[in-house]
């Protein structure tokens, strides 16, 4: 397969993906090189939020915003461990910059940025994230496994979870309802 370099890019989750931790997601592609690839899935809240977090990492918010925030399951890898998409980029401590707008960083200095009410404007946290070895994403993809498109950052921050995975295939052009469980090759 040639190469692709997929980074600022969503992965959907084609509606054969049985796997539980990919199925009916919209991932998004943070880094895609020749060692592999890292991501978040962007689209599935879990019961925790922003709030709650920062307090058992023994961060006090300095107000009420974070209580209404958030934390997403971000992929089946280092679940116990933060990560921070955010818009700009920034300059934190650990972060992997995606491009000039999104940033992804690890490090506690954004989480207690974001509860003095001075982190960046726009983020999603999430636990865990999503990793392809090299190739392996690229085999997923010849196996129909995956669509791909340019990412939007409307949808990355301001489209409510439930509605990203359709989001993301609305810039394809492609309604849910006409995609089929089979897929095949010509």
């Amino acid at each position: 397969m040639q190469s692709v370099n997929l980074t600022r890019h969503f992965l959907i989750a084609m509606p054969a993906m049985t796997d539980p931790h990919f199925a009916k997601t919209l991932t998004f592609i943070c880094e895609h090189n020749g060692q592999g690839a890292l991501g978040v899935v962007v689209n599935r809240p879990i019961d925790l939020t922003l709030h709650a977090l920062l307090e058992q990492i023994e961060i006090s918010p300095a107000d009420e915003s974070c209580r209404h925030t958030t934390v997403h399951y971000g992929g089946p890898v280092q679940t116990d461990r933060g990560f921070v998409l955010h818009a700009p980029a920034g300059a934190w401590k650990s972060t992997l910059t995606v491009d000039e707008h999104i940033g992804l960083t690890t490090s506690k200095d954004v989480l207690q940025a974001a509860a003095r009410g001075v982190g960046p404007p726009r983020l999603l946290v999430t636990l865990g994230y999503a990793g392809w070895a090299a190739g392996q994403l690229e085999q997923e993809l010849a196996q129909n496994a995956w669509l791909t498109v340019n990412a939007d950052e409307r949808i990355l921050f301001e489209t409510p979870a439930e509605q990203r995975y359709e989001a993301g295939l609305k810039l394809l052009g492609i309604d849910l309802a006409m995609l089929s469980d089979a897929a095949g090759h010509a």
